[in-house]
């Protein structure tokens, strides 16, 4: 056990040795060397890059290792929100790119506003707007208006429109302005019947031409034999909206006066509905005093030539009235007014208003009659704004409105219309918004043969042999007005003007559509379902004529429904429709009429002879027995 201590503490001993040898080590260690020791092994190994670099330091040599080196999956969601952010627009850089939009440039952009929504419709909108502005300027002139039409086909799809008429013809200055300018005209401004309003149509129709084509718009004019005809080859500059003129010259032209306007652009012609041929069609309705010659692409001819050999009453410009003003628009007359009072400012400016009302409009508005108009204040023109709602004014003149006319609207409807029976309506002039306005209805029904289609329809369930009637009106397949085979069950046509002018667009949102299928015409003798036209072959023509037509966009294809214009278009449609309730009662009756003499007569020789045998009577007594029968028939069967 001793021996084992000593070796123990032997073995101990030595350490204790070891430990005094090993101080001066630890104190010679200074700092710096143990720093030194992972620089000798770094430099001992042949490619490890020193720490200081692997640091992120900054996010650009970060970026530029993981693009050199394969990036571990750990390191790619550092990377995402290290994106460069997106640079904002400021207020300086937003005014540097504003600048003026040109309303040729805008309706470029947005011709569909304007009727060119596609090719077919394109054609129809240029034929249009070229017809309209060529009645206006006849009519004005007391010319009675010719007008010619061609379209002739170049490729499939591209086509050469020219409208000429015999009109007054155009100054020469002005053709470039007319042609080449939107929203530039003589009607704007101007309270009178018209069918142009905003000066855009024909100028539109030329852009979109140049747009599709880029063949530039050629217009001839002359103004009267002894002055030479103007040609001008012209196109819009959309970002000025001014005319760039490719072409001026005088040429000789067999034309003593007139214009004739020649358009290429993209199309589509097709014939039916909503067509340029139902347009002329519809527009000979409306215009019997118009002669139009029309060329088809196919090189037929049609010729609506006039019925009425007489042109209308020319309408009269009139003032606004003041219940069509609005607060704003009072506001600005009253400024820009240079009248030396109130009450001549009122009197001066708005029809309908004298100087006791004038003066009565003054005394509600608690103003001054003899103040300057341009002196008042913003309250001051409230003021007599809300008085001139409260005062009792007389309806503007009518005048300025120029209907149809029912001989002429008939004379019209034959013309185009096959029918057994017509009838019109005008009513007494209206007003929406101070603008006065006349409705007129006109109804065309029935086949063009001898048998009338409502004589098939039986007043009763207890008329005879009313099975044959009803298979002889299904066999029959004529309806009025298309030449085409339809029965019964057809809808109704519906045709609507504005101005004398043709709508053959949006008919849904139309003032017109809706007032028709509002009606319950069921009780008028036709059949009808739940909200549509009426059934059966019957034409339906609503015209409305006013100075300022309240259309729904700039293509001018639908009215709006102002409550006014809904109720007159019914009360015209309603006095259509009793006069054809008259005629269909009448034509039943005599048809049933007819039936039961037919029975009586066929059975008189039978009763004759019975007579004779009962009787024994002579054959004189018998035949005198007949014509007795037959004149007691004649006396209580009345037609």
């Amino acid at each position: 056990m001793a021996k084992k201590k000593t070796t123990s503490a032997s073995r101990k001993t030595p350490k204790k040795t070891a430990k005094p040898k090993a101080k001066p080590k630890r104190a010679a260690k200074p700092k710096a060397a143990t720093k030194a020791k992972p620089k000798l092994k770094a430099a001992t190994k042949p490619a490890p890059k020193p720490k200081p670099v692997a640091k992120p330091k900054a996010p650009a040599r970060a970026k530029t290792r993981t693009a050199s080196e394969p990036t571990p999956p750990a390191a790619t969601p550092t990377a995402k929100p290290r994106k460069k952010q997106p640079s904002y627009e400021t207020a300086e850089s937003m005014a540097k790119s504003q600048r003026n939009i040109s309303v040729s440039e805008f309706f470029a952009k947005n011709r569909h506003l304007l009727g060119f929504d596609n090719p077919r419709k394109a054609l129809l909108t240029t034929i249009k707007e070229a017809v309209d502005n060529a009645l206006d300027a006849c009519e004005e002139a007391g010319i009675l208006p010719a007008v010619e039409i061609h379209i002739e086909q170049i490729t499939e799809t591209h086509f050469r429109a020219a409208v000429q008429d015999n009109g007054p013809g155009i100054v020469r200055k002005q053709i470039p302005n007319i042609f080449g300018k939107l929203l530039y005209g003589s009607k704007f401004h101007r309270l009178r019947m018209s069918r142009g309003q905003q000066g855009i149509g024909i100028s539109a129709a030329g852009m979109y031409g140049v747009l599709t084509t880029g063949v530039p718009v050629r217009i001839i004019s002359r103004t009267s034999a002894r002055q030479p005809a103007h040609m001008y080859q012209l196109q819009i500059d959309t970002r000025k909206n001014k005319p760039n003129i490719v072409r001026e010259n005088s040429i000789e032209w067999d034309v003593p006066h007139g214009t004739r306007v020649e358009i290429e652009l993209e199309a589509r012609y097709q014939r039916g509905r909503q067509s340029v041929d139902d347009y002329l069609q519809q527009t000979a309705i409306a215009n019997p005093h118009v002669t139009i010659h029309y060329h088809q692409p196919g090189g037929e001819a049609i010729a609506y030539e006039a019925s009425v050999k007489a042109l209308p009453p020319i309408p009269k410009a009139i003032r606004p009235h003041p219940y069509g003003i609005e607060l704003g628009v009072l506001m600005k007359m009253l400024a820009d007014s240079k009248a030396r009072t109130t009450q001549k400012f009122l009197t001066s400016e708005f029809s309908r208003v004298s100087a006791r009302v004038a003066q009565e409009i003054c005394t509600r508005a608690g103003a001054n009659p003899a103040a300057r108009p341009s002196r008042l204040g913003n309250e001051s023109a409230k003021a007599i704004y809300h008085a001139i709602q409260e005062t009792k004014i007389m309806a503007p003149a009518t005048d300025c409105v120029v209907p149809i006319g029912e001989e002429q609207l008939l004379a019209g409807l034959r013309q185009v219309v096959d029918a057994a029976f017509y009838t019109s309506v005008t009513r007494s002039p209206a007003v929406y918004r101070g603008n006065p306005f006349i409705i007129e209805a006109a109804l065309a029904y029935g086949n063009p043969a001898g048998d009338d289609p409502s004589a098939q329809a039986p007043t009763s369930a207890k008329a005879p042999a009313a099975q044959d009637d009803e298979a002889e009106f299904a066999a029959r397949k004529e309806t009025p007005g298309t030449g085409k085979g339809a029965d019964q069950g057809q809808l109704a046509r519906l045709i609507r003007f504005a101005n004398r002018v043709p709508l053959q667009y949006q008919q849904s949102a139309c003032s017109t559509y809706k007032s028709v299928v509002g009606m319950n015409w069921r009780s008028y003798g036709l059949t009808q379902g739940r909200g549509s036209l009426p059934s059966g072959p019957v034409t339906i023509v609503v015209h409305m004529a006013s100075v300022w037509v309240p259309f729904t966009s700039e293509s001018k294809e639908a009215i709006a429904s102002y409550p006014e214009i809904l109720k007159e278009i019914r009360l015209a449609l309603q006095d259509c429709g009793r006069r054809l309730n008259k005629h269909v009662r009448q034509v039943v009756r005599q048809k049933q009429e007819l039936k039961k003499r037919s029975y009586i007569q066929k059975y008189i020789p039978a009763i004759g002879e019975a007579l004779r045998d009962i009787l024994d009577l002579k054959e004189k007594q018998v035949n005198g027995v007949c014509e007795n029968l037959r004149d007691v028939l004649e006396r209580s069967r009345k037609m």
